[in-house]
C-alpha cells in the first residue's frame, strides 16, 4: 500500500511537472488561439505519455484491446446540444433517445441523453491490475488537475506545482458571458473598449455566448486593465456590469489545456466499461476534508463560478461516466440529493440558463423510478425539495401568505429560476409507486405535510376588496400567484394520484388536509358575525359575510386539495369501508363550502359588473379560473367542494346559506316574492345586477346538481369525463384536433385522453388546399348535449345553444334544448338530488314564474327564465330515472311532479309550478321559451302516466305504424311523379328528333360548315390578320376613385392600370450567373437562360391618371406627416414609389396606362406586299441609310466616326428626316413615361433616368419576360392558352403588349432605331453592326417582341406603303426559323438512337428538317453529328418549338386584339419551312454546341421529403459555415435552390448594400433576385421575404395525420408533406405573387411591419 502510494507521488510530480513545463509553450502563446497548432501539439506532447502510461504499450494496441474486451452498456451516452432533435416518448413524458438517434416520432428540441435500465455486471474482470493501477494513477492526477484549474479563482498565480520554468508579462483581458446583456450591447461596449470593427465585435460576442468567455485583448496588464475598466464604466449603468477578468496567460494556457483533458478523459473511457469505472471511483471517492470532499462534488458546488464552456465540458464528462454506470449513478444521485438545497441556491443567484447548470442533471435520475424511491425514503428528496422552494420565496404578508405586490425585478428574476424546483418535484412524482413500504409511507407523508405548507401559504394570497366610488389607480400584481398556481397545477394532481395509489396514505393525507384547513379558517374571521336565516319554513344559523364589501381571494388551494382528496375517498370506497378511521363525523360542512362559495360569488358579481372598478387585473383572474390551464385545480375543485358540502346538508340550510352569500337572501325570503316586488324606485344599475346574480346563482344549482362526471361524484370513468368534454365542444362547431387538445386540460404527461374516445363521439373530415382537418358529431351524440355545461364561458354557451337549434330545425325537430340524462351520482354524494325537490328552490322556481307571468319592465330576465325552465327539466328528468331504477332501487322517495302540482299554504295560496307553467305556455311575451315550457309538460304527463302504470308502449307503436305508413305513401307517390317526367322527356325527344340532331351538329366544330371562313377570319399576325371594327375597338372604363366611366382613346385623358414591377429569377436556367453591372449592362438581348428578367403584374384596377396622381401625393403626404420615432417599416415603401392599390390593398409601384387598339390600313391582296427576299432587301438598304445618317450626327456632334463608312442614300419613299407627330395625350405621354421609367428602375436597380437608351429596352424585355412566365404557368396547371387567364392577368398583359408597342413615342427615335438595327442584325448579319452575340447566347421570344414591339419607329419614316403588319410576319418567319435553327443546333446526339419512321403525314416535315441540319452542316463542318433520319430532328423541333409558339400566339393575340381560335391550345409548328437562311448560316460563328436545350423545362420549387423527421435530421446536421462546426441554431431551407442558411444569427452576416444583413436576406437576393421562400425547419414554418424590410411567414406544406400545421413544432405530431399545399406554394412563386401575399399579410397583421425581416 505504501509503495503504491509513493509511486502515485512520484508519478504526480512528474506529471505536473511535465504540464507545467509544456502548457505555456503550447496554449495561448498570442493574442489570437491557434487550434490548428494546439490540436497538433497537445495530443503530442500531453496526451500521448499518458496513453503509453496507461496502456503499457502502442496506444493504438493497448486501447483496441480494451475496446475488444468491452461488454459495451446499452446506453450510447450521446449529449444532445441545443436545437438537436430527440425522440420524445409519450408514455413516459421523459426525453429519450437510446440508440437511436434519428428522428422517428415527436418532434421535441431538448438537451437530454437517453436515461434507460441498465444490466448489472462487472466489467473491471476483464483487466489486470496493473493496468487498473496505472488506470486510477492517471485518471486520479489528470481529473484533480482539471477540477483545480476549472475552479482555480486566482488570475495571477498557478497551484502549487504547476508554476511554469519561466514567467512572462503577458495577460488576457478575458469577457465572460452572462444572460443580462444583450448582443447589441456588448458589441457597441467591445468597440469602445478594444477599438475593434464591427465585423469583429460581432465575433467576438458570438464566441462569449457560445463558450461563455473570449479574450478581447493581450498584451502587458496595463494595457489589458485599461480595456477591463472601460467594459465595466460602459455596462454598469442600468445593470450589474459585463464580468471581465486581466488573467495571466499561464493561467489561462492551464484552464484550455483542463478543457481538454476533461475532453479526453471522456474519449478514453469510451474504449472499455472498465475504465468508466475506475474515472467514476476517482471521482466519488472522498478525500481528507471528509463531507463533500470528493472531486465531483467540488464540480458540483463551484458550477456556478465556472464559464458555459467548462460547465458544457465536465457536465459531459459526468453523463458520459457517472450516469451510465448504475451502480455510481446511484451514489451520485445521493450527492446530488444531499448537495440539493446549496446547488438550486447557486442556481438561483447564478443568471445562466438552467441547461448549463448542475441542477439540469435532475432529469437524469429523478425520473428513474427506482432513483426517486429511494431519494425519497434515503434522503427524503421531497421535503428537501418542497422546503427549498418555500425557502427561496421569503416574501410574506403578516398572515403567512405570499406576496408578490412589491416585487423588485431582482425578485421578480429569482421567482421565475426558483420554478425550476417545481419541475424536480414532478419528475419524482411522475411515476406512481405500485407496492408501499412503511418507510415510503412515512418519508411521503411528511413531504405531503411540507406541501401542505406551500398550499397554507398560498391559501387566500393576493386578495381583493371591491372599490367603490372610484377606479383602482394601479393594477395590482396577479400573474406571479396565476403562474405559481399553473405550475403546481400537475404536482397538486399527482400528489392526489399517490394519495389514491394507498388507502393507509389516502387517510393520513385527507386528515392532515382537513387539519390545515381548518388552521387556515382560523385565521379568516373578518366581517363574520352569526346570522339566521330563515325561508319556506326552514332556518339555518351561518355567518354575515358580503362578498362585495369583505378581503375575497381567488387562491384556496387547501380547500381544492380536500375536494379532491374527498372525491378520491370515494373513487376508491374508502369512505364506505373505512369510516371508522376517516374524520366524516367531525367536518362542518359549512366551513368546507364557505371559501369556495365566496370565490364563485366573486366570479358571479364580476359578470354582473359589481366590481368594474376593480380593473383588468380581476378579469384576468376570473378568466384563468375557468381556464384549461387552471380549472382543474382551481373551478372544479371548488365546485367538487360545493358538492361535498352539500351532500352533507340539508339542501334547505345550503340554498339559503348560497342566497345569502349571493346577496339575494332579502328578495327571496320576503312573504310576497312571488309579487312583482317593489324594486320600481330601486336603481336600474341594481335591478341588473341581481338579475344578473339570480342568473348565475341558479346556473350554479345547475352545475352542483348536475356536473356528474367526475370519478368520486358521479358513477363514471375518466374516459366518460374526456368524451363529455369533447362532445361538447364540438357541440360549439366542428373543431380541429389542436383546437380540441387545446380546450381539454393535459395531465403530467401532457396527454388529454382524447384519442382513446374520439372515434366514439365524432367523425373526422379530410382538409383540402387550404383549411383543417376537422372532426364532427356525431348525430348519435347529440343527445348528451347539455346547455348549461360548466366548462362554458358565455360566447360559448350561446354559439352552441344556437348551433344545436338550427341542426334540430334542419332535422325537423322541435328546436327545444332538454337537459339530458345523468349518470348517477356515487353515494357519498346521492343526496344531492334532494336539492331539486327541496322547499327553498322550488320557492325560488315558483318567484321567477310568477315574474315571468308579466312582460318585462327590467324585473327578471330570459336567462333567468330559461334557467329555471332547465332545473324543472332536470327534475323531471332525474325523477324519471328514478321510476326505471326503482325496480332494482327501494329509494324512491324523489317525487318531483308532486312537488311542482302543490300550490303554496295558506294564507298566500300561491299557484304551483305546474299552474304557473300552463298559464305561461299561452304568454305572448314568451314565444322563445314555449318550445321548453311544452316540453316540460309533456314529460310531466309521462311521469304521470309511468306513476300510474298507463300503457303507453301501445299509444307509441300506434304512432310510429301510422308515421310508417304516411312515409310509405309519399315514397310511392315521388316514384310515380319521377315515372311520369321520365316518358314526358323520352317522348318528346322521339317526336324532335331531326331537331336535336341539327343542334348537336351546331355544336360540333368538327362538322361547321364555316369553320374554313372563321379560321381565315382569326389570323392575328400578317396583311390577313384579323381587324377590330369600331365598335370592338371602342373601351370603356370606370375610374375606382371617381367613379367616373370613360372611353379608351389616344386623345384622352389617360387611363391606368395599377401594376407592380419586380425582378424575377423564376425562369432562370443559371442562377449562379454573377449580377450585372447596372451601369454598365446592355440589357438588349436576353441570354437563353433568362437568369434574370422583369416581371410585370397588375391587380387589374383602373385609375385615372390625375386621381392616381392625387392619391399617391397623398399617401406620400401621409407618410411626410408620420413622426420620425414612430416612423417603421410599412408594408410599402413611399420612397421606392410603392402604393396600395385604392381598391384591393395589393402591393404596387407604378401604372400602366390603357391604350386603344393600333388603327392599320387593312390590304386585301397579299401581293401589294414584298415578299420576304424582296422584304429584307428594301430593310437592309433601309438600315445602310439609317447607319449613315446616324454616323453623319455622331460626327457633326463632335464624336470619331467609323472609318470605311460610306454615304448610303435612302430608298424611295423613306425619309431620314421625318419626324412623327405622337398621337397620344400629354397624359398619356406621361404616363408612358412613368411606366417606362419604373421598369428601368426596377429592373437595372439604378436611379431612375427617362432618359436613359436602355428604357424601352427592359419595357421590351419585361413584355416578353412576363407572357413567358404566363405561358409556362398555364403549361404546368395544363390549362388551356386561351381562355383560363383570370381578368387581372389578361388586362395586364393586354395593357403591358399596347404599352411596349408605343413607348418608342416618347423615347428617343434615333435610340429605338439603333436598338432596330442592332437586334435585327443578330438574324441577318450586317458587317457595319459590332458585338452581334451568337445565335445560340439570344432568347429568341424576346427577340421576337423587342423587333415587333421597336419596329414602327423605323416604320414611321416609310412612305412607301410597306405594311406593318407585313413586317410583323416577317419577323415571325424570321424569328421562328432562327428558333428552329437554336434548336437544331442543341439537339442531342445520343437520344438521336431512338430513330423511328413518322406516318407519311409528316415525311415531308422530316426531309424539310434534315435538308435545314444538313446545310448547317455544311457550314460548321465537324461541329454537328451526321443523321440518317430525321425523325428525332423532327420530333426536337415539335418540342422545342412549341413554348416559342405559344408565347408568340399570346403576343400577337393583345397586340393585335385578333380573337383565337378554340384550337389555338394545341398548337403545333407549320409543316412549311422557309428556306432564305442562306446569308445567316454564311455568317454563323464557329462554335462548341451548348449543354442548353429547348424546350426549357418548367422550374419548380425543390423536392422535399414526405416525412418531416427526414428535413430535422438533414437541419440537425447542418453546421454553421463561419462558427467553426457549431451546429445552426436556427436552419433554414431555400426552397428555390435547396440551400441551407443559417439564418438569424449574428456569425453569418453579411454586408449587403452598405447594411448588414442575415443569411436569408442576403440569399434572396443572389438567388431570386430579392425574393425568398424558405423553410424554417424547426419553426415548420415557411418564410417569404421580399426585399430588406418585408416579409412574412406561411403556412407549411406539412400537416400532420389531423390535417393541421405545426408551426413551432408545439404539438410534436408526426408531420408529412401535403402535395396539393407545396403546389400552392409554388403556384404562388410562379404567378410572382410573393410580394402580394406578403403585402396582404402585413396590412393583416400589423406585427409583422415591427420585425427586422433583414436580420433572418
Amino acid at each position: 500500500m505504501l509503495i503504491c502510494l509513493l509511486t502515485f507521488l512520484i508519478i504526480y510530480n512528474e506529471v505536473y511537472q511535465h504540464l507545467a513545463c509544456y502548457v505555456p509553450k503550447i496554449y495561448c502563446l498570442g493574442p489570437n488561439l491557434n487550434p490548428q497548432n494546439e490540436d497538433l501539439l497537445a495530443p503530442l506532447l500531453l496526451q500521448s505519455p499518458l496513453e503509453w502510461y496507461l496502456c503499457g504499450e502502442e496506444p493504438s494496441v493497448g486501447l483496441a484491446k480494451l475496446e475488444q474486451n468491452n461488454q459495451p452498456s446499452q446506453l450510447c451516452g450521446h449529449v444532445f446540444k441545443v436545437g438537436e432533435p430527440t425522440y420524445s416518448c409519450r408514455y413516459s413524458a421523459l426525453k429519450t433517445s437510446g440508440s437511436v438517434r434519428k428522428f422517428s416520432h415527436c418532434y421535441n428540441l431538448k438537451t437530454n441523453p437517453c436515461v434507460p435500465c441498465f444490466v448489472w455486471q462487472d466489467p473491471l474482470a476483464n483487466m489486470t491490475e496493473e493496468m487498473i493501477a496505472r488506470t486510477f494513477n492517471v485518471f486520479s492526477i489528470i481529473l484533480k488537475y482539471a477540477v483545480d484549474m476549472l475552479t482555480w479563482d486566482k488570475e495571477d498565480e498557478l497551484p502549487e506545482g504547476l508554476e511554469p520554468p519561466v514567467r512572462g508579462d503577458t495577460y488576457y483581458c478575458m469577457l465572460f458571458n452572462d444572460e443580462v446583456h444583450t448582443y447589441e450591447q456588448v458589441i457597441y461596449t467591445l468597440q469602445k473598449a478594444v477599438n475593434c470593427t464591427q465585423k469583429e465585435a460581432v465575433s467576438f460576442a458570438t464566441t462569449v455566448d457560445r463558450d461563455g468567455r473570449k479574450s478581447v485583448r493581450f498584451g502587458d496588464f496595463q494595457f489589458c486593465e485599461q480595456a477591463k475598466s472601460v467594459i465595466v464604466r460602459n455596462t454598469s449603468r442600468q445593470t450589474k456590469p459585463l464580468r471581465v477578468q486581466v488573467m495571466h496567460s499561464s493561467v489561462v494556457a492551464h484552464q484550455c489545456f483542463a478543457l481538454k483533458a476533461l475532453t479526453w478523459l471522456g474519449q478514453i473511457i469510451r474504449y472499455s466499461d472498465a475504465l468508466r469505472r475506475i474515472l467514476c471511483q476517482v471521482g466519488l471517492q472522498r478525500g481528507p476534508e471528509g463531507e463533500n470532499s470528493s472531486l465531483v462534488d467540488t464540480l458540483m458546488l463551484c458550477d456556478s463560478k465556472m464559464w458555459k464552456g467548462a460547465r458544457n465540458v465536465y457536465h459531459q464528462l459526468f453523463m458520459s461516466s457517472l450516469l451510465m454506470d448504475s451502480k455510481y449513478k446511484k451514489l451520485f444521485a445521493i450527492q446530488f440529493a444531499k448537495n440539493y438545497e446549496r446547488l438550486q441556491s447557486d442556481y438561483v443567484k447564478d443568471d445562466h440558463d438552467r441547461e448549463f447548470s448542475i441542477t439540469d442533471l435532475s432529469v437524469q435520475m429523478f425520473t428513474v423510478p427506482s432513483l426517486a424511491r429511494m431519494l425519497i425514503t434515503e434522503e427524503n428528496l421531497m421535503t428537501t425539495i418542497i422546503r427549498t422552494f418555500v425557502d427561496h420565496l421569503r416574501h410574506r404578508d403578516l398572515q403567512g401568505r405570499f406576496q408578490f405586490e412589491r416585487y423588485t425585478a431582482q425578485q421578480a428574476f429569482k421567482f421565475r429560476r426558483v420554478q425550476s424546483l417545481i419541475g424536480d418535484l414532478k419528475y419524482v412524482l411522475i411515476s406512481r409507486p405500485t407496492e408501499w413500504t412503511d418507510q415510503l409511507r412515512e418519508k411521503y407523508l411528511e413531504g405531503f405535510d411540507a406541501f401542505l405548507e406551500l398550499l397554507k401559504c398560498m391559501q387566500g394570497m393576493d386578495p381583493v376588496v371591491r372599490q367603490v366610488g372610484q377606479h383602482i389607480e394601479m393594477e395590482p400584481e396577479w400573474e406571479a400567484a396565476f403562474t405559481l398556481q399553473m405550475k403546481l397545477t400537475h404536482i397538486i394532481s399527482m400528489m392526489q394520484e399517490w394519495c389514491a395509489s394507498d388507502e393507509r396514505v389516502l387517510i393520513e393525507a385527507y386528515k392532515k388536509c382537513l387539519s390545515a384547513l381548518t388552521h387556515c379558517h382560523s385565521g379568516f374571521t373578518d366581517g363574520e358575525q352569526p346570522i339566521t336565516l330563515s325561508m319556506c319554513g326552514h332556518s339555518v344559523e351561518t355567518i354575515r359575510y358580503c362578498v362585495s364589501q369583505e378581503k375575497v381571494s381567488i387562491h384556496l388551494p387547501v380547500s381544492r386539495l380536500l375536494a379532491g382528496l374527498h372525491a378520491l375517498l370515494s373513487t376508491t370506497e374508502v369512505a364506505y369501508r373505512f369510516p371508522v378511521q376517516l374524520p366524516l363525523s367531525e367536518l362542518s360542512p359549512p366551513m368546507l363550502i364557505e371559501h369556495p362559495l365566496r370565490c364563485l360569488v366573486l366570479c358571479a358579481q364580476v359578470h354582473a359588473g359589481m366590481w368594474r372598478r376593480n380593473g383588468f387585473s380581476l378579469v384576468n383572474q376570473i378568466y384563468y379560473y375557468h381556464n384549461v390551464k387552471c380549472r382543474v385545480e382551481m373551478f372544479d375543485k371548488d365546485l367538487i367542494m360545493l358538492q361535498a358540502g352539500a351532500s352533507m346538508m340539508d339542501p334547505n340550510h345550503f340554498l339559503m346559506i348560497m342566497l345569502s352569500r349571493f346577496e339575494l337572501y332579502h328578495i327571496f325570503s320576503s312573504a310576497d316574492c312571488r309579487k312583482r316586488y317593489s324594486r320600481e324606485n330601486a336603481h336600474k344599475d341594481v335591478v341588473q345586477q341581481n338579475n344578473t346574480l339570480t342568473e348565475e346563482m341558479l346556473h350554479l344549482v345547475i352545475m352542483i346538481v348536475g356536473e356528474r362526471y367526475t370519478a368520486g361524484v358521479g358513477q363514471v370513468e375518466s374516459s366518460d369525463e374526456t368524451r363529455r368534454e369533447i362532445v361538447h365542444q364540438l357541440c360549439i362547431r366542428p373543431m380541429a384536433h389542436s383546437e380540441l387538445v387545446k380546450a381539454l386540460p393535459e395531465n403530467e404527461n401532457k396527454e388529454t385522453g382524447m384519442e382513446r374516445v374520439i372515434d366514439s363521439v365524432a367523425l373526422f373530415k379530410k382538409p383540402g388546399v387550404t383549411g383543417r382537418g376537422l372532426y364532427k358529431l356525431r348525430p348519435d351524440c347529440a343527445k348528451m348535449f347539455n346547455l348549461y355545461f360548466h366548462h362554458y364561458s358565455r360566447a360559448d354557451q350561446s354559439k352552441a345553444e344556437e348551433a344545436q337549434r338550427r341542426i334540430k330545425r334542419q332535422n325537423g325537430e322541435d328546436s327545444v334544448l332538454p337537459p339530458p340524462v345523468l349518470p348517477r351520482f356515487c353515494p357519498l354524494f346521492a343526496s344531492l338530488v334532494n336539492i331539486l325537490q327541496c322547499d327553498v328552490l322550488l320557492g325560488i322556481l315558483g318567484a321567477v314564474l310568477q315574474w315571468a307571468m308579466e312582460p318585462s319592465g327590467g324585473h327578471w330576465s330570459e336567462s333567468m327564465l330559461q334557467r329555471v325552465l332547465h332545473l324543472i327539466g332536470m327534475g323531471l328528468v332525474e325523477e324519471q330515472q328514478h321510476l326505471i331504477g326503482s325496480a332494482d332501487d327501494n329509494d324512491t322517495n324523489f317525487n318531483f311532479t308532486l312537488k311542482i302540482s302543490r300550490p303554496g299554504e295558506a294564507p298566500a295560496n300561491t299557484p304551483s309550478i305546474l299552474a304557473l307553467l300552463e298559464t305561461l305556455q299561452n304568454a305572448p311575451h314568451l314565444e322563445v321559451h314555449k318550445d321548453m315550457i311544452r316540453w316540460i309538460l309533456k314529460v310531466k304527463l309521462i311521469q304521470i302516466s309511468l306513476q300510474s302504470h298507463l300503457i303507453e308502449s301501445t299509444v307509441r307503436d300506434k304512432d310510429k305504424a301510422e308515421r310508417k305508413r304516411k312515409a310509405e305513401m309519399a315514397r310511392l307517390r315521388r316514384e310515380k311523379i319521377m315515372a311520369q317526367m321520365s316518358e314526358m322527356q323520352r317522348h318528346f325527344i322521339n317526336e324532335n328528333k331531326e331537331l336535336f340532331q341539327q343542334s348537336l351538329e351546331e355544336l360540333d366544330p368538327s362538322t361547321s360548315s364555316t369553320l374554313d371562313s372563321c379560321d381565315s377570319a382569326l389570323v392575328c399576325v400578317g396583311p390577313r390578320r384579323w381587324r377590330a371594327g369600331g365598335s370592338e375597338r371602342r373601351q370603356m372604363v370606370t375610374c375606382i376613385l371617381c367613379q367616373e366611366e370613360q372611353e379608351i382613346r389616344t386623345d384622352g385623358k389617360a387611363m391606368v392600370l395599377a401594376a407592380f414591377v419586380q425582378r424575377s429569377t423564376v425562369m432562370s436556367k443559371n442562377r449562379k450567373r454573377p449580377p450585372h453591372n447596372p451601369d454598365k449592362y446592355d440589357p438588349l438581348f436576353m441570354h437563353p437562360d433568362l437568369s434574370f428578367g422583369t416581371h410585370t403584374g397588375s391587380c387589374g384596377h383602373i385609375m385615372h391618371s390625375h386621381c392616381w396622381q392625387r392619391y399617391f401625393e397623398a399617401v406620400q403626404a401621409k407618410e411626410q406627416r408620420r413622426q420620425q420615432r414612430l416612423r417603421v417599416h410599412t408594408s410599402y415603401d413611399v420612397e421606392n414609389g410603392e402604393f396600395l392599390c385604392p381598391l384591393c390593398e395589393c402591393l404596387s409601384n407604378t401604372v400602366i396606362p390603357l391604350l386603344p387598339l393600333t388603327k392599320t390600313k387593312q390590304l386585301y391582296h397579299s401581293s401589294e406586299q414584298p415578299d420576304l427576299s424582296q422584304w429584307l432587301s428594301i430593310t437592309s438598304q433601309q438600315m445602310k441609310a439609317l447607319l449613315s445618317a446616324h454616323r453623319k450626327a455622331a460626327d457633326a456632334e463632335g464624336v470619331d466616326a467609323m472609318d470605311g463608312v460610306n454615304d448610303c442614300p435612302p430608298p424611295d419613299g423613306f425619309k431620314l428626316d421625318y419626324t412623327p407627330k405622337n398621337p397620344y395625350s400629354s397624359t398619356i405621354k406621361e404616363m408612358l413615361t412613368t411606366f417606362g421609367t419604373a421598369t428601368y428602375k426596377v429592373g437595372l436597380k439604378v436611379h431612375p433616368n427617362e432618359q436613359d437608351p436602355r428604357v424601352p429596352i427592359m419595357c421590351w424585355g419585361s413584355c416578353a419576360y412576363t407572357i413567358q412566365c404566363i405561358e409556362r404557368l398555364l403549361v404546368d396547371e395544363e390549362k388551356p392558352l386561351f381562355g383560363s387567364l383570370p381578368c387581372r392577368q389578361d388586362d395586364c398583359l393586354s395593357s403591358l403588349t399596347r404599352f411596349g408597342s408605343a413607348c418608342w413615342t416618347v423615347s428617343s427615335h434615333t435610340t429605338v432605331q439603333n436598338h432596330f438595327i442592332r437586334l435585327l442584325a443578330a438574324l441577318v448579319p450586317d458587317p457595319r453592326v459590332e458585338n452581334t452575340p451568337c445565335i445560340l447566347d439570344i432568347d429568341m421570344f424576346h427577340l421576337l417582341v423587342s423587333l415587333v414591339l421597336s419596329h414602327p419607329a423605323i416604320l414611321c419614316l416609310d412612305s412607301s406603303g410597306l405594311s406593318a403588319d407585313a413586317a410583323q410576319l416577317h419577323f415571325l418567319h424570321l424569328v421562328t426559323v432562327a428558333h428552329i435553327v437554336q434548336i437544331l443546333l442543341t439537339s442531342v446526339p445520343e437520344e438521336m438512337q431512338m430513330e423511328q419512321e413518322g406516318g407519311g403525314a409528316e415525311r415531308e416535315e422530316e426531309e424539310n428538317v434534315c435538308m435545314l441540319y444538313n446545310t448547317l452542316r455544311t457550314h460548321l463542318g465537324s461541329g454537328l453529328h451526321e443523321v440518317s433520319s430525321g425523325w428525332h430532328l423532327w420530333h426536337c423541333v415539335k418540342a422545342g418549338i412549341l413554348p416559342y409558339l405559344r408565347a408568340a400566339a399570346l403576343f400577337f393575340h393583345y397586340l393585335n386584339g385578333a380573337p383565337a381560335p378554340p384550337e389555338l391550345h394545341s398548337l403545333s409548328c407549320s409543316s412549311t419551312l422557309k428556306r432564305s437562311l442562306q446569308p445567316m448560316l454564311k455568317c454563323l460563328p464557329f462554335f462548341t454546341i451548348s449543354r442548353f436545350r429547348f424546350p426549357r423545362e418548367s422550374n419548380h420549387l425543390i423536392e422535399l421529403p414526405g416525412d418531416y423527421s427526414a428535413l430535422i435530421n438533414q437541419a440537425s446536421s447542418f453546421t454553421c459555415p463561419k462558427s467553426g462546426g457549431d451546429k445552426s441554431r436556427a436552419p433554414t431551407l431555400c426552397l428555390v435552390c435547396g440551400a441551407m442558411l443559417c439564418s438569424q444569427s449574428y456569425c453569418c452576416q453579411t454586408e449587403l448594400e452598405g447594411e448588414d444583413v442575415g443569411a436569408c436576406t442576403a440569399h434572396t437576393f443572389a438567388c431570386g433576385a430579392g425574393v425568398g421562400i424558405f423553410l424554417r425547419v424547426r419553426e415548420s414554418q415557411v418564410l417569404f421575404l421580399a426585399g430588406k424590410t418585408k416579409g412574412c411567414f406561411y403556412a407549411p406544406p406539412y400537416l400532420d395525420d389531423y390535417g393541421e400545421t405545426d408551426q413551432g413544432l408545439r404539438r410534436g405530431n408526426p408531420l408529412h408533406l401535403c402535395q396539393e399545399r407545396y403546389r400552392k406554394v409554388q403556384k404562388l412563386w410562379r404567378q410572382h405573387s410573393i410580394t402580394e401575399e406578403i403585402g396582404h399579410a402585413q396590412e393583416a397583421n400589423q406585427t409583422l411591419v415591427g420585425i427586422d425581416w433583414q436580420h433572418l
